[in-house]
């Protein structure tokens, strides 16, 4: 009988080791990253979106693609059901046009615009200071953002991204074909 229990504990024990590694890799490479939620101050692990598709976007309050916000919010939450996570990145980068606080910039984002996909604190994208995410997205593409609302759009593996201009709006037919490939796969 003590035989038997020590190998149930045995097997037990190669079982939660077995377990952990599994957890682990189960998260891509490119989702390794954390960042702090803008809303509550909160860790933000990107490997909580795994298995989703992501549109990751460098916003700014003040800027002449700040309605996107709008087309943002309505493409999350019409297509979250399916996998889509759109995914904010508040940046004052490009013309400082995102000078708030990161309170700020969670109550003009809600109040305006009813946002409620995550969004992170306000981070850098660009440049030697841009955060690695950032510089690994554009790495992978061969797309640095060149101005606030560029747009990266994440398979849900996270093994594909392909990178879209500021130009390029949330109800933009390229963009929602590929964002339609990448949630049926």
């Amino acid at each position: 009988m003590i035989g038997h229990f020590k190998r149930m504990i045995g097997l037990a024990g190669v079982l939660s080791i077995g377990v952990v590694p599994v957890a682990e890799s189960a998260c891509p490479d490119l989702l390794k990253y954390e960042f702090t939620g803008l809303n509550d101050g909160k860790p933000l692990p990107l490997c909580q979106f795994r298995g989703k598709v992501l549109l990751v976007v460098n916003t700014a309050s003040y800027c002449g693609f700040t309605n996107q916000y709008d087309g943002l919010e309505k493409l999350h939450d019409r297509l979250k059901e399916k996998g889509l996570v759109v995914l904010g990145f508040p940046s004052n980068d490009f013309g400082e046009q995102e000078p708030g606080s990161d309170k700020q910039i969670a109550d003009f984002c809600r109040l305006t615009y009813g946002v409620e996909f995550p969004m992170v604190s306000k981070t850098v994208v660009k440049g030697d200071k841009a955060n690695a995410f950032y510089k690994e997205l554009a790495k992978r593409t061969g797309s640095k953002p060149a101005w606030n609302f560029h747009k990266y759009l994440i398979s849900r593996d996270g093994q594909q991204v392909v990178a879209f201009s500021s130009t390029t709006a949330p109800e933009d037919k390229a963009l929602l074909a590929r964002i339609d490939e990448f949630l049926i796969k």
